[in-house]
């Protein structure tokens, strides 16, 4: 038998039949439609709030709460001093070019060189932020360091 649009029909099981409630005692789901006898759920217009638990005291608000979140906190975007390294001599690194060459995606409050790893180029690095180490280890390879205001 081939496939056409004549004789396409939905896999075995697929399609289920609509559960009517509320059409009589012989269907089966009739007299309470399903939803037992009295109480809060039994009636219309129910919903309940997000974590409630019968009146009981809701876990978010059992549980201890610690610590708090810095909003003024700075969002950096982290490079290694040898991350470097895939650069060309004499090049000048910037935000604008490590997200042009895909080595970070975004700049968010500002890019932060870190001085692990060792430079073997003389490259002018231009950056919002430099450990002492990341300096230091620029400067000895022959670059220079910009500071981004």
């Amino acid at each position: 038998m081939s496939l056409d649009l004549h004789n396409l029909k939905p896999a075995k099981g697929a399609n289920k039949k609509r559960k009517r409630v509320g059409r009589g005692p012989g269907s089966g789901l009739g007299v309470t439609a399903g939803r037992g006898h009295n109480g809060q759920k039994s009636r219309s217009g129910y919903s309940r709030r997000w974590g409630f638990e019968g009146g009981q005291m809701p876990l978010y608000r059992r549980v201890p709460k610690r610590g708090f979140t810095n909003i003024f906190r700075k969002n950096w975007v982290v490079l290694n001093v040898r991350d470097l390294n895939r650069f060309d001599d004499g090049e000048t690194v910037s935000p604008e070019l490590l997200m042009e060459k895909k080595v970070v995606k975004k700049i968010r409050d500002g890019l932060r060189i870190l001085g692990d790893g060792d430079l073997e180029r003389k490259l002018t690095v231009r950056a919002h932020h430099f450990t002492a180490s990341a300096r230091e280890k620029i400067e000895k390879a022959g670059g220079t360091v910009e500071v981004i205001g």
